[in-house]
This record gives C-alpha cells, structure tokens and sequence, in this order.
C-alpha cells in the first residue's frame, strides 16, 4: 500500500542516511520500524503477569522433551514394584 507521511526534514536525512548504513531501501528501514513499534504497543496492552511468557515460548520444545522423559520414566516399572 502507498501512503504519504511528513516527517521533519531532519528525521527523514537521518532515517536515509541509517537505512543506506545497513544496506536497507528507505522503505524497508521504515517497514521494519513500524513493525517494531506495532509489537512494542502490543506487548504493552498485556497485563503486566502475561510479559514473561512470550519470553519463555522458545522454550516449549524443552518443555515438551522433559514430559515426555517424566512419562517414560513413571511408565517404567521397577523390579520390587513387580514383586
């Protein structure tokens, strides 16, 4: 979609001038900036408890590994269970 923005002129010269330093078009530096401040507002409208666990989802494969070492070693009888 195309759309016009006014930025102070300063703002824009420093905003060309990063994007080029990276190797960026001027519309991917800004596409990228947006998408960053969307997901910063969205984090914030969470309550405060719920900020940890987007954190912590890297870790629901461990999460789902260690289960299933739990139920396979609960599953597996002892000898003086059998006797």
């Amino acid at each position: 979609m195309k759309t016009t923005v006014e930025l102070p002129d300063s703002t824009f010269r420093q905003a060309k001038a990063l994007a080029a330093g990276r190797g960026m078009t001027l519309k991917r530096f800004f596409t990228e900036a947006l998408e960053e401040q969307l997901r910063r507002c969205a984090s914030e409208t969470q309550a405060p408890w719920m900020a940890g666990f987007g954190v912590l989802s890297d870790l629901s494969d461990e999460n789902r590994r260690v289960l299933t070492v739990i139920e396979q070693e609960f599953e597996t009888l002892s000898p003086e269970d059998l006797a």
